[in-house]
C-alpha cells in the first residue's frame, strides 16, 4: 500500500489538496479550536462559523485583487447549479429594467387602469424580439451551460455567439477569431445588447484555455458593455484575473480551491438588490420565463451572508485554508506567484510532448491550450499504447491521468497543489516511455 508522498495524482476533479492542509483538517475534524467538538459540528451561524466564512473571503479578495464593489458568495449545487443560477438572475434583471424603462415611457400618456397592461404587452414583444443571452462554446462545459439556458428560457433566446466546432470540422480544440464571433449587437452597435455574455474560461474536459480576456467583450464605452459571465471551475486562483472585466465569476471549489461541496460566484453589487432589483416572480412566469430555486438565488444569498441555508463550514474552511497559504507564501506577488509556478509546470509538460510528437499527440490547438488540464493522446489515440501508457504511469505512483469518459485519451490536471516535483516525475516517465522504456 502505497504512502502519500509516493504517489502523484493529476486527476482533474476532486484534485489534490495540499498535504499540509489535510493534516491540519485531520486534526480539525475532531477538535476544531479546543472546542472539544469538530469543524463539522458547530452551527453554520456561529461566530465560528463567520469568521470562516470571513477571513476565506479576504484571503479569496487578496489573492485577486477584488475591487469593493462586487460581492463573494458561497453557495452549494456545484459548478452546474451556477449555469441555472447565472439564466435565472440575469434574465429577471434584463427583464426588471426593460418594465421600468416602460413604465416611465407609458406613464405620461396612458391611465393608471390601463398602463400595467400595456407595460405588460410592451415587454411581452421584447422578451420575444430582444431577449438574447450570448454563449461562447469552446468546449463541452460551455455547450452543457448553453444547453442549459436553452432548457430554460427556449432556444430562440439563446444566441450561440460562437461554436468552436463549426470552424474545426466539428471537433472542439480551436477558438475561432474574434471577428468571427456572432455577439448580440450593443445599444452603441445599434442593437440593444444582450442579457449575459457566457464563457468557460478553462475547458476541463478538452484542454483549452482562453490565453486571455476577449478583446471582442471589452467595453469601449458605457454603450458597449458586456455583462460577462465566466466559469473558471478549472483555473480558479491559477493566474492574474482582471475581475472588473466580469459582471460574474463563478467556480466549483474541487479543482484549485478545495473540497467538493460549495461553488463560488464573484458578483458585481451593481447587479444586486437594492442597486438592481429583480422582477417579480408572477411576472416572470406571465411572461412564460423561468423563477429559480431560493437557494440559487444570489439576492437571498447576498443578504444572508452566504448562511441562508446549511452551509458546509468544513468545506468553506478548507477553501479559506489553501487560499490563505498562498497568500503567505507569495506575500505581495499575491496569484502571481501561482501563475508563475503553474505555467512551468506546464510548459515542462507541454515541452516533453511536442519533443515526441511521433508518440504523443496534443488534443488543442496550440494557440489554446490549457495549463491546468493537458489533454493528449498517445500514439494517435490507440487504445492498447494508452492503456499501456496508464498502467506503467500507474506502476510508478503517477494516478488520475485518464481523459474523460466523453472523449478518452490521456489528461494531464496541472492544479496548484499537483508540485513541480510531481509533473518533473510524469515527464520523466512519459521521456522512458516516449524511448520505448516504461
Amino acid at each position: 500500500m502505497p504512502s502519500r508522498d509516493q504517489v502523484s495524482y493529476f486527476g482533474a476533479g476532486p484534485a489534490p489538496l495540499p498535504t499540509s492542509v489535510l493534516e491540519k483538517a485531520s486534526q480539525t475534524l475532531l477538535n476544531y479550536n479546543d472546542m472539544g467538538i469538530g469543524i463539522t459540528e458547530i452551527s453554520h451561524r456561529s461566530p465560528e462559523a463567520n469568521k470562516i466564512l470571513a477571513d476565506t473571503k479576504t484571503a479569496l479578495a487578496t489573492l485577486l485583487d477584488i475591487p469593493d464593489d462586487y460581492d463573494i458568495l458561497f453557495l452549494q449545487s456545484g459548478g452546474s447549479g451556477q449555469f441555472s443560477a447565472v439564466v435565472y438572475h440575469m434574465v429577471s434583471s434584463w427583464v426588471e429594467k426593460r418594465r421600468k424603462r416602460a413604465e416611465q415611457e407609458i406613464k405620461a400618456e396612458a391611465s393608471d387602469r390601463a398602463l400595467e397592461q400595456k407595460v405588460f404587452d410592451r415587454l411581452q414583444k421584447e422578451v420575444k424580439e430582444e431577449l438574447r443571452l450570448d454563449y461562447l462554446v469552446t468546449g463541452s462545459w460551455s455547450l452543457k451551460a448553453s444547453q442549459e439556458a436553452a432548457r430554460l428560457v427556449g432556444a430562440e433566446h439563446v444566441n450561440v455567439a460562437m461554436d468552436a466546432r463549426k470552424t474545426n470540422d466539428g471537433k472542439l480544440g480551436k477558438i475561432p477569431a474574434e471577428n468571427e464571433w456572432k455577439l448580440t449587437p450593443t445599444k452603441n452597435q445599434g442593437g440593444t445588447g444582450a442579457a449575459l455574455t457566457y464563457l468557460c474560461d478553462n475547458e476541463t474536459v478538452d484542454g483549452v484555455e482562453f490565453p486571455s480576456f476577449p478583446s471582442a467583450l471589452d467595453a469601449q464605452s458605457p454603450d458597449d458593455e458586456r455583462l460577462v459571465i465566466a466559469d473558471m471551475s478549472s483555473n480558479f486562483i491559477s493566474r492574474k484575473v482582471d475581475v472588473s472585466k466580469y459582471a460574474v465569476i463563478f467556480g466549483g471549489a474541487q479543482k484549485n480551491i478545495g473540497t467538493t461541496g460549495i461553488t463560488i460566484v464573484i458578483v458585481r453589487k451593481s447587479l444586486l438588490p437594492p442597486h438592481a432589483p429583480l422582477a417579480d416572480p408572477r411576472l416572470l412566469r406571465d411572461l412564460k420565463l423561468p423563477v429559480g430555486p431560493i437557494v440559487l438565488d444570489w439576492p437571498t444569498i447576498a443578504k444572508n451572508n452566504s448562511l441562508y441555508n446549511t452551509l458546509p463550514i468544513f468545506d468553506v474552511w478548507v477553501a479559506g485554508q489553501v487560499m490563505q497559504s498562498l497568500v503567505k507564501l507569495y506575500g505581495s506577488k499575491k496569484i502571481a506567484g501561482q501563475q508563475d509556478i503553474s505555467d512551468r509546470k506546464a510548459q515542462l509538460i507541454y515541452e516533453t510532448l511536442d519533443a515526441h510528437r511521433e508518440v504523443y499527440q496534443v488534443v488543442p490547438d496550440k494557440s489554446v491550450r490549457s495549463r491546468m488540464n493537458i489533454c493528449f493522446r498517445v500514439r494517435g489515440g490507440d487504445a492498447d499504447a494508452e492503456k499501456a501508457f496508464l498502467a506503467g504511469a500507474a506502476e510508478k505512483g503517477l494516478l488520475g491521468l485518464k481523459g474523460h469518459r466523453s472523449v478518452g485519451g490521456i489528461r494531464a490536471s496541472n492544479y496548484n497543489a499537483v508540485t513541480l516535483e510531481a509533473v518533473q516525475k510524469l515527464v520523466g516517465y512519459m521521456e522512458d516511455y516516449a524511448k520505448g522504456g516504461s
